[in-house]
């Protein structure tokens, strides 16, 4: 469980997150609509774990190299934003639960289910 300083920086990282990636001009990122889903910093502030949900993307591989060759733009804007003593390396990771979420719920909308209507 994170400390509650360490929960705070995680919540601010995710907001300037969120703002940041939107502005990224590299056409390898905007795939489709990003948003950021989690956040985790190390304890050292070292390193932060950024978990991205993507709808509409196109091709994994590409937008990861995007996210890589933007990331010292990324790195250095999050430390002019948020004035840490350390600014934390991100570390990009794809979520898939949202796409799984709505894929699911696909599934059970087009399940054909009669109702008993002598029950009611």
């Amino acid at each position: 469980m994170p400390s509650n300083k360490l929960a705070r920086t995680n919540d601010d990282i995710q907001l300037v997150m969120s703002k940041l990636l939107r502005e990224i001009k590299d056409p390898r990122v905007n795939q489709g609509m990003i948003s950021v889903t989690r956040v985790e910093t190390t304890g050292d502030m070292r390193y932060c774990k950024i978990w991205l949900s993507v709808m509409g993307l196109q091709n994994e591989k590409e937008f990861k190299k995007g996210l890589k060759s933007a990331s010292g733009w990324l790195r250095r804007e999050l430390g002019n934003s948020l004035k840490l003593r350390n600014t934390p390396e991100p570390v990009f990771e794809i979520d898939h639960s949202i796409e799984y979420g709505a894929h699911i719920n696909e599934i059970i909308s087009s399940l054909d289910i009669k109702h008993d209507e002598d029950e009611e």
